[in-house]
């Protein structure tokens, strides 16, 4: 049984499927027992076709496809859901996330406390273009005036979070720019953990001002309505 599944979700990133896998394996195997779950969100194009042949090189590789497409929140809860290891790490499928840092964040899992659910990435050292930086600068700000969760990356795709935990979240599309916010809603912690970010060598950007910023603050009035209505409690069971 894996200790740690990485789950990676990739739409039409064909050129970063088998460069990435190598350096998940490089970063990880050996260290513990390791599974890679990737989810084609029904990419246009040969994506299915690499990631089959990558299967007869990779034994920790699994893969799973969405016969249409759902966007990345639906392809991380499907993996997760798929996934056997206890604890997730997830990426991005452009290869700007760097996999050598997949162990600093076990590390802080393994000095945390058992209340940190979700060790989150922070890119300190953004190497986007100016409209991605612009973007994420803005929507950060708003999210962290309205939701008040601590965190300066939330739409960091490389993330450290238990299983259990994150499939007791509420799910919803789009859901995964704000899962800092949702382990906390829940009652657990978060811990920033600075990470090294990369320049995309391969592959189109699918980011664009519109379709992240302004969904991402709409969404945000969501968000902010299940913070409000959370109810935890303390429950015991009693003895006969």
């Amino acid at each position: 049984m894996p200790q740690l599944s990485v789950v990676v979700p990739v739409h039409n990133e064909r050129d970063n499927i088998v460069p990435l896998i190598e350096e998940i394996v490089a970063a990880l195997r050996g260290r513990l027992a390791l599974e890679i779950v990737y989810v084609d969100d029904a990419s246009r194009d040969d994506s299915a076709a690499v990631l089959r042949e990558a299967r007869t090189r990779f034994p920790e590789l699994r893969v799973l496809r969405h016969l249409s497409q759902c966007g990345q929140s639906t392809a991380v809860r499907n993996g997760v859901k798929a996934a056997r290891g206890a604890w997730i790490a997830t990426l991005d499928g452009d290869g700007q996330n760097d996999p050598a840092d997949i162990p600093k964040l076990l590390s802080a899992r393994d000095a945390g406390e058992a209340a940190v659910k979700c060790y989150a990435g922070w890119r300190v050292d953004r190497r986007d273009d100016a409209l991605k930086r612009m973007s994420s600068r803005v929507a950060n700000a708003v999210r962290s005036r309205i939701l008040r969760d601590a965190t300066p990356d939330t739409g960091c795709g490389l993330k450290l979070f238990e299983r259990e935990a994150f499939l007791e979240l509420p799910y919803f599309d789009h859901m995964h720019r704000f899962l800092p916010a949702l382990f906390q809603r829940a009652g657990w912690q978060v811990r920033n953990v600075p990470v090294n970010h990369r320049p995309r060598t391969r592959g189109v950007s699918k980011y664009g001002m519109w379709n992240r910023l302004w969904v991402g603050i709409v969404d945000l009035r969501g968000v902010g309505w299940l913070i409000r209505r959370a109810k935890r409690t303390a429950v015991e069971e009693m003895g006969g």
